[in-house]
């Protein structure tokens, strides 16, 4: 029987849950993935269809718009660490659900379509690294995604991974045996976002492993909060982009290994981490201890870090005897991808050639909001997303909260 709620109706997508559900199952629906990662350089939205009903998502169109002025300091100054009272985590919470929706709606108009699901990531403001009780916070609240967007809105996709035993991330990972189903495996998946994660994918026998425990992926440590951190401080511009200014310096060997000495590069899987641990207060600490070197060779040696971090990781899961994972193509996709130096010394460190996942169909940029547009689609539908081998959690368990359109 309807619930009341699944009567709600909004203005131009789905006008109410079971229309919602039948637009998806059968290819009809327009799904957003919004998203603001660690680097906060923007909302991403992407737009997606999936046709057939099927579970791989089609991109319609993406984009990056930038946070409203006044916005884009608030949530820089709470990413820098700043202290916020309880009223100003509710106002910013309502504000960023507003933007995103704002955002969604925007892109959708841009393209003559109606929305009917979005999937909020929200902006995570705070993200345990595994010393701590597992917890996160991401701010952006549902209902007024969902207010501002006219659509059905899934959020709050975290919580559930970590309520299930998860560590809560790398939670777009769990799409990733989909969005890659049919590329060659097997894959190694690198998004070079605020934080660096890793995907493995390849195709297991169930005498292998059960299904369940696929794909495997975690956080392998910081990638834009670091690289972006130190242009800020050093060359006051957002980011190095091109990796031109860290292309100028030299690796500072001695400040290298004290840099990867942070204990959370020895943790094995599943491991996430976030600005808490490796944001400000880590580049201060960096600084201090950075001695004579200049501008050029921190950047380098941050891009240095990075890629070593990876690789460590990398060859830790292919030669770690009855676990070890075969040895798979490495696809990039995130910001980071578009740092020349950083690809190269991926590279060079991992062995292997650093490929973009434009080479399996997968927009580099859009790949983590098209994820939440799936996320979304599996949560609106009651379908689970967990997995032991992605996050830690219990596999069965759907993810997101979702919140309905306001009545019209």
């Amino acid at each position: 029987m309807e619930s009341s709620q699944d009567a709600i109706r909004g203005p131009g997508g789905a006008r109410d849950l079971n229309e919602l559900r039948a637009a998806l199952i059968e290819g009809r629906a327009t799904v957003a993935g919004v998203l603001s990662g660690t680097s906060a350089d923007g909302i991403d939205v992407v737009l997606a269809r999936f046709p057939g009903g099927g579970a791989k998502a089609q991109t319609e169109a993406f984009e990056t718009l930038p946070f409203p002025a006044d916005l884009s300091e608030r949530v820089r100054a709470v990413l820098d660490g700043a202290q916020l009272a309880l009223g100003a985590c509710a106002e910013l919470n309502r504000d960023l659900g507003v933007a995103f929706g704002a955002a969604a709606k925007s892109v959708a108009q841009n393209c003559g379509l109606a929305l009917d699901l979005i999937g909020s990531h929200g902006q995570t403001v705070y993200h345990h690294d595994g010393r701590n009780s597992p917890a996160t916070l991401q701010l952006g609240d549902g209902d007024f995604v969902a207010a501002a967007s006219g659509a059905f809105v899934a959020s709050d996709f975290r919580q559930a991974d970590i309520a299930a035993g998860g560590e809560g991330a790398p939670i777009a990972a769990l799409v990733d045996g989909d969005l890659f189903e049919f590329s060659v495996q097997p894959l190694w998946i690198l998004n070079l976002g605020g934080m660096a994660n890793l995907t493995h994918l390849y195709t297991r026998s169930e005498v292998e492993a059960p299904a369940s425990e696929a794909p495997f992926a975690w956080d392998t440590g910081p990638c834009g909060s670091l690289l972006d951190g130190l242009a800020r401080r050093l060359f006051d511009q957002r980011f190095d982009s091109s990796g031109s200014l860290a292309a100028q310096g030299k690796v500072q060997v001695q400040l290298l290994e004290r840099w990867l000495s942070h204990p959370f590069f020895a943790q094995s899987p599943p491991k996430s981490t976030g600005r808490d641990t490796f944001g400000e207060a880590w580049i201060d600490e960096l600084l201090e201890g950075s001695g004579q070197a200049n501008g050029q060779d921190l950047l380098r040696t941050a891009v240095a870090c990075v890629a070593q971090s990876v690789a460590r990781d990398i060859r830790r899961a292919e030669t770690s005897g009855a676990g070890t994972l075969p040895k798979g193509r490495l696809l990039l996709c995130g910001g980071g991808i578009h740092n020349q130096t950083l690809r190269s010394d991926l590279e060079s460190a991992c062995g292997r050639k650093a490929e973009s996942t434009d080479s399996c169909g997968v927009d580099p940029d859009a790949r983590e909001a098209l994820a939440f547009a799936m996320l979304a689609r599996r949560c609106a539908l009651g379908q689970p997303s967990t997995r032991p081998g992605a996050t830690g959690a219990q596999a069965g368990s759907v993810l997101g909260k979702l919140s309905h359109p306001p009545q019209t």
